[in-house]
């Protein structure tokens, strides 16, 4: 089943996943006194791509606060895979896991079966990034089929400072109909 893109400019579908640590989820729900949310799917412990780029998230992660913009990183793991990518990565941004394949496909991802075993044990989605306006719509979307094709967080950063500052009245892009 091929999943159907989410628009630029479309209401965020309401996604409740599980939050390590316990409790819930809500992704595009923003938190910690942000009024944006960018929400980062990775593809789960095999990945060590995955796992880099959460690190150099963490890194930057008071520049998005300053901006406005609550982070969360959510995969398909099993609590337990999580749990142990996870504490390589020590991020102060909630992560979600058990991401299902209703859910991967509601959120438009490209969704993967493992190549062996040893790779995981279930599907999994690939790389997603979706930055949620106040308005619950999406601001900012990519999706890759790969896990070397994601986008530059610094310049996503800057993208985003430009787009939040108010002088700039920068329009949601993308959305002109065929």
């Amino acid at each position: 089943m091929q999943s159907q893109k989410i628009p630029a400019g479309a209401t965020f579908p309401a996604i409740n996943v599980a939050r390590l640590g316990g409790g819930h989820l809500t992704l595009g729900a923003p938190q910690n006194g942000c009024d944006w949310q960018m929400v980062v799917v990775y593809r789960g412990k095999h990945c060590p791509l995955c796992t880099r780029y959460l690190k150099e998230l963490e890194t930057l992660l008071p520049e998005f606060h300053a901006l406005g913009v609550d982070v969360v990183a959510v995969s398909a793991d099993p609590e337990d895979k999580a749990r142990d990518q996870i504490a390589l990565v020590e991020p102060s941004y909630p992560v979600g896991y058990d991401l299902s394949l209703a859910q991967m496909h509601a959120l438009g991802l490209y969704v993967s079966d493992p190549r062996s075993a040893q790779e995981t044990d279930r599907p999994f989605a690939e790389p997603g990034l979706f930055v949620v306006n106040a308005d619950g719509q999406v601001q900012v979307t990519d999706i890759s089929n790969a896990p070397f094709a994601r986008p530059d967080l610094k310049s996503l950063l800057g993208g985003l400072g430009f787009i939040r500052n108010p002088e700039n009245n920068y329009p949601i892009r993308g959305t002109r109909a065929a």
